[in-house]
């Protein structure tokens, strides 16, 4: 019964085992990119513009408008008084026109040529579109520095970790030496105690690295869209100076571009536009109105033509929209210009701590050896009986301590590289050293 039990049990893990994995960083960053809820908005905007630029191509499709009018005038047109009497005298009963008057017609335009209007109307819908892309990329790339956060951040608790455990296996090694020198009668209880009460200690650290672990890694895998157990160790980070690929780079120019485009629509809206136009409709009095003194019916109209327009308002306040225009193209152009100047910066500082880190770990790595001779020294020394236990304890702190520094300026190294190449959005990685040298 036990075993249909574990093989039921070893059933329903298997799912959660095949889910669970361990990502590289590039891994990381391409699946929270796809997992943000962001990215939505990419087809969102796509169809918005479509349906703009697909709406503003109809405006070469003919406009056709249905009206339907009644009206009741106070005067109308009647002939002068000899002509209506001599038209009496000849028997033709001279009505004139009727004050209400009514119609039911159609007018239809079609545009011949609009000056390039709807060309640019087009091409400015495009260019927001492209704009509003360019904002959310930016913004989805500012998820690339979260996940570097938790990247890196489980990654030091791993080597401090790893480092626990290190610990944990010298002290009871220790304890182990005095536990049988007490049993020889050469140390003392409080001794063998003083080294439980520190692998306590170690252990205890263990679990609050292991808890704070824990939670990176789920936040990690929310990012990410998967259950994430463990992350790759980054095997360095090779800085590129390839050109600057950053996305705020891409917005800016697409900002200066529509600037360009609504420049281009402001003359647009200056040319004058020709169309051919028909109207018809059926009512009373029509376009023969000395007929209509005579017969009161209702008869259809018709008309056709072509029509030349030119709207000269625009002029009223072109200076004025150029003059916006510019001041925003050259607002734009100032943020790019001091977002360029920050990354300048930033390489300087980052190039700075890289070399700062490189130092550091090369003076770590000559500690370590210093403090495990003087930690193996103190070793001996308690076993003759020197030194006391405190004593030992000092020196292995300090040998461990000496180990987390270098584990933490290592990954701070890897850290600054990440960054470095992120001031240009380089996406490729290759091996230069390993954190374990």
């Amino acid at each position: 019964m036990m075993k249909h039990i574990t093989a039921f049990l070893i059933l329903l893990l298997l799912p959660l085992c095949s889910l669970a994995q361990t990502v590289t960083l590039d891994e990381c960053q391409r699946l929270a990119h796809e997992n943000y809820p962001l990215i939505k908005q990419y087809d969102l905007i796509k169809q918005t513009t479509d349906y703009t630029v697909d709406n503003i191509s109809k405006g070469w499709y003919p406009q056709i408008s249905a009206l339907a009018q009644a009206t009741l005038q106070s005067d109308v047109m009647t002939l002068p008084d000899p002509l209506q009497k001599m038209l009496g005298q000849q028997g033709l009963d001279v009505k004139g026109l009727r004050k209400d008057q009514y119609r039911i017609g159609v007018d239809i335009n079609q545009t011949i040529y609009d000056g390039g209007l709807i060309r640019e109307q087009k091409n400015v819908a495009q260019l927001e579109g492209e704009v509003q892309q360019a904002q959310t990329t930016t913004e989805l790339y500012s998820v690339r520095g979260r996940i570097n956060e938790l990247y890196f951040g489980i990654l030091l608790l791993d080597e401090k970790l790893m480092l626990n455990k290190d610990l944990q296996t010298l002290l009871q090694s220790n304890l182990d030496k005095l536990q049988a020198m007490l049993a020889h009668g050469t140390a003392m209880q409080s001794d063998v105690n003083i080294l439980k009460a520190e692998k306590l200690k170690a252990e205890q650290q263990a679990t609050e690295l292991e808890a704070s672990r824990q939670s990176l890694m789920n936040m990690l895998s929310l990012f990410t869209g998967k259950q994430i157990t463990g992350i790759a160790m980054p095997q360095d980070i090779v800085v590129s100076s390839a050109g600057n690929n950053r996305p705020e780079l891409d917005l800016f120019n697409s900002q200066i571009k529509l600037f360009y485009a609504r420049e281009k629509l402001l003359d647009a809206r200056l040319k004058p536009r020709v169309s051919a136009f028909a109207q018809g409709y059926y009512g009373y009095p029509g376009f023969d109105q000395f007929d209509a003194m005579f017969n009161r019916t209702w008869k259809l109209n018709g008309m056709i033509g072509v029509r030349v327009s030119w709207n000269i308002g625009a002029l009223y306040t072109r200076k004025n929209d150029r003059a916006k225009l510019n001041a925003a193209r050259g607002l734009t152009e100032t943020v790019r210009e001091t977002f360029l100047f920050n990354n300048r910066l930033l390489e300087t500082q980052q190039n700075d701590g890289i070399a700062k880190y490189g130092k550091l770990i090369s003076e770590d790595r000559d500690i370590i050896t210093l403090r495990r001779e003087v930690r193996r020294a103190a070793e001996s020394k308690l076993t003759h009986g020197i030194i006391d236990t405190n004593n030992l304890l000092q020196e292995i702190t300090r040998e461990n301590q000496s180990r987390i520094n270098l584990s933490t300026h290592q990954v701070l190294l890897l850290k600054e590289n990440e960054k470095s190449n992120n001031l240009y959005n380089v996406g490729s990685r290759r091996a230069a050293h390993s954190l374990r040298q």
